[in-house]
């Protein structure tokens, strides 16, 4: 049951967009601290973060398509990641690799889905961004279930698409390859973030738009290079995704815009939920950006100007709009709780000390203490009689001795048991000492990785912080490891 863990850090941040979407300094928040620096991760974080490349980590909605294979992770500091693994043919220098990366990771904008760290060990090359778990554009446009995407949050994808265009081009990072549907993704929020995988140039296939030439710029097809007015007329195309709700070939849109006839254009869902004018300023900036020559379409810096002054509902926050529930980022669902689950969501702290009472040192079993004679007779008594003096003082509801005699119990150095940091955790929960608590829970869990108390201890701890999303994700894992453990016995 035992397995080795590094030392958990503990570090959160978190996103505060302004209510409205029209203010333009929202853009620049992402560049302050709510990020860490851009650094290289180990491969076995990454291996141990995406549970061993697992297959069912594969989240093939998040910005990228076959062969491209990008995995959900989630780092011992509980952040969620998207780690894209390329082919072991691409990026054949691993200093260019790591050039390109550091480039793209210097970028911090709260319309993009950052880069915040790579991995290059031996053939591996691995690029790791923050995770964005309500899916992508390409989902919620073209193979919705509940609703339609409402008209305003439509005009708010363009607008913020634009500004994460504009923001990249101000930084020096004006050319985006393939950018579709599929490269734009919803935060916790809702809010549409431009995936930055794209920002990276392409590895030694050269491909940087898919293969379906009605989409393709007519410069690419012409030169097989990217430029900025390329990027430009990709997001026209997007413009008419999301006028028409589906994806219509450029070629076709604007045979119907040149023949007026915008019904067959536009999506019948929107039909009476805006005005004409609104639609028509759309399909105008659409055309702009579809012209044949590049010199004929707008820069970035025009597209977010046009999109501003058509935006909608303001300052209705973004997951209103989408139709989720705010801050859904638990990766998987709910789980029929067990008593001992129960407990800890409504942290009823006497009915787990309840729990950890009645199951006594059970868990401890299998833990391996290696000790010389000369220490069994020097110093094990004396440890096991501060365990002794824990224990008492942990059924007596005596929680501050209990942490005392806990503590030089595992000072000593001469045992090991996870059952003791479980209940100096709680104790420490008892004594409204939460930080200490959580470390504990992780500590147990480096003794222990797959016991479930474990992490229903780290889910109470998570839940006295006020990390609500995090604490429900660890009940999440003690409720399935639990569940697995019956199973198998």
């Amino acid at each position: 049951m035992g397995a080795s863990c590094s030392k958990f850090s503990f570090c959160w941040w978190h996103s505060n967009l302004k209510p409205s979407v029209l203010q333009s300094s929202d853009l620049e928040n992402g560049e302050k601290n709510e990020l860490p620096c851009f650094r290289e991760f180990s491969w076995e974080e990454l291996k141990s973060a995406t549970n061993d490349f697992s297959s069912e980590n594969i989240v093939s909605e998040h910005g990228e398509k076959a062969p491209n294979v990008v995995y959900k992770g989630l780092l011992e500091n509980y952040q969620l990641i998207a780690v894209k693994r390329f082919n072991k043919s691409a990026w054949p220098d691993s200093r260019q690799f790591l050039e390109e990366a550091k480039a793209v990771g210097n970028l911090r904008s709260e319309r993009l889905a950052n880069l915040i760290g790579c991995c290059y060990e031996e053939e591996e090359r691995l690029l790791v961004a923050e995770f964005m778990p309500n899916e992508t554009l390409a989902k919620h446009l073209f193979h919705w279930e509940k609703q339609p995407m409402k008209w305003a949050m439509r005009l708010r994808v363009a607008l913020y698409l634009a500004q994460a265009l504009e923001y990249c081009s101000r930084r020096g990072r004006a050319l985006y390859h393939d950018l579709n549907a599929y490269r734009v993704l919803f935060d916790k929020d809702g809010n549409p973030r431009l995936s930055c995988f794209g920002l990276m140039k392409n590895s030694r296939d050269g491909k940087s738009y898919s293969t379906n030439l009605a989409f393709t710029p007519p410069e690419y097809l012409r030169t097989g290079r990217v430029t900025p007015e390329s990027v430009v007329y990709s997001f026209g195309t997007m413009l008419l995704d999301l006028l028409s709700g589906k994806h219509i070939p450029p070629s076709h849109a604007l045979d119907l815009i040149r023949g007026k006839n915008f019904p067959m254009l536009v999506d019948s869902c929107l039909e009476g939920h805006f005005s004409n004018d609104d639609g028509t300023e759309l399909v105008r900036l659409a055309t702009r950006c579809l012209q044949y020559e590049a010199r004929d379409r707008p820069n970035a810096k025009i597209l977010v100007t046009s999109l501003v002054s058509i935006q909608k509902e303001t300052e209705v926050p973004s997951h209103v709009l989408l139709g989720i529930s705010h801050g859904n980022a638990n990766l998987t669902p709910q789980l029929l709780l067990t008593p001992m689950g129960e407990a800890c969501q409504r942290m009823d702290l006497t009915a787990i000390h309840e729990f950890l009472e009645n199951a006594g040192y059970k868990d401890d079993e299998g833990i391996e203490n290696e000790l010389s004679f000369q220490m069994w007779t020097n110093q094990m008594q004396e440890t096991l009689n501060y365990k002794k003096q824990g224990d008492a003082a942990f059924l007596a509801k005596d929680f501050i001795t209990a942490i005392d005699r806990y503590t030089q119990f595992i000072d000593g150095g001469t045992m090991v048991s996870p059952t003791v940091y479980a209940r100096r955790c709680l104790s420490y929960l008892m004594s409204e000492m939460p930080n200490e608590a959580l470390a504990d829970a992780m500590q147990a869990l480096v003794v222990t990785s797959d016991w479930p108390t474990a992490f229903y201890l780290q889910a109470a701890s998570l839940s006295a912080l006020g990390m609500e999303n995090d604490a429900q994700q660890s009940l999440n894992e003690a409720t399935n490891l639990e569940a697995n453990s019956n199973k198998d016995s």
